[in-house]
């Protein structure tokens, strides 16, 4: 089964290559799914899941409250949060993104679209790690061009994102979104089109076995 992290800043088409990349290697495309199933299993609203998920855009302000577990209980073998008055705090909405992260690629496959994905998944076998990146001025004006906003508008858009997504790596990992290291291919999605970056993805995914 293939596995492949896109992490992808904003205005880098991220949304669109991921599921491309997933059709053509016949596997889920996680993104809005892990929400919903987080939302499920927390027992919240799909709208606080969202608030604490690093591919929202919006509601990112509470990202980073609060760092304390809740009790647990074992269940079946499964860690469960037993039911508190407290609500979840910031890190179990992290802690349940990876577990569906981990679960799916383990049993399906999939391309998973930010979340981390490349740290969480470092050690599953035959995984490909991207980042699809570029320089801001040309991720603005791609963002202006496909949403219709102004160009002024386009760049706080783009700044507000790229804080907030790397603000989630850091605080819950120790790590930077933008280092190379993390990665297997680095893309530069904003000159190279669309078709080729799928191209590129699904080639060097095949080629990990």
């Amino acid at each position: 089964m293939r596995v492949v992290t896109v992490s992808a800043t904003y205005g880098t088409g991220g949304s669109v290559i991921g599921p491309a990349v997933a059709e053509r290697l016949g596997v889920p495309f996680l993104d809005r799914a892990i929400p919903g199933t987080v939302a499920q299993e927390l027992g919240v609203t799909l709208e606080e899941a969202l608030a604490h998920d690093d591919r929202a855009e919006s509601g990112l302000a509470r990202l980073l409250y609060g760092v304390m577990r809740l009790p647990s209980v074992t269940f079946g073998g499964v860690e469960l949060y037993a039911p508190q008055t407290m609500p979840p705090s910031a890190e179990d909405f992290t802690f349940r993104t990876e577990q569906v992260i981990r679960e799916t690629a383990r049993t399906h496959g999939g391309v998973v679209l930010g979340r981390a994905g490349a740290i969480v998944l470092a050690d599953h076998p035959g995984a490909l790690h991207v980042r699809l990146d570029g320089p801001p001025r040309r991720r603005v004006l791609q963002t202006a061009a496909f949403s219709g906003v102004p160009e002024r508008e386009a760049r706080r858009i783009v700044a507000a994102n790229d804080r907030a997504r790397a603000a989630y790596v850091r605080q819950f990992y120790r790590a930077d979104p933008a280092d190379p290291g993390l990665y297997h291919l680095v893309l530069d999605s904003t000159v190279i089109p669309v078709p080729t970056c799928v191209e590129l993805i699904v080639a060097a995914s095949v080629s990990l076995g």
